[in-house]
């Protein structure tokens, strides 16, 4: 027999905090996950990077003296 009966509240409360709970977990595995897929793919270059880094350097402008 129990010494101290639970109120009702108690009872929703635990289920509210038992639910937050848990989507507070499924959100710390998504960012994890999607940290693990990130990093195991490696530094795959963007479509665009190629674009931008064409491997050719900029030459300066010919100013008005030259050596």
């Amino acid at each position: 027999m129990a010494l101290r009966v639970e109120h009702e509240m108690h009872h929703r409360r635990f289920g509210r905090n038992l639910g937050l709970g848990l989507v507070l977990v499924g959100f710390v595995v998504l960012v994890f996950a999607l940290t693990v897929v990130k990093v195991t793919q490696g530094a795959r270059p963007h479509a665009d990077d190629a674009k931008k880094n064409t491997g050719t350097l900029v030459q300066p402008a010919t100013g008005a003296s030259q050596p």
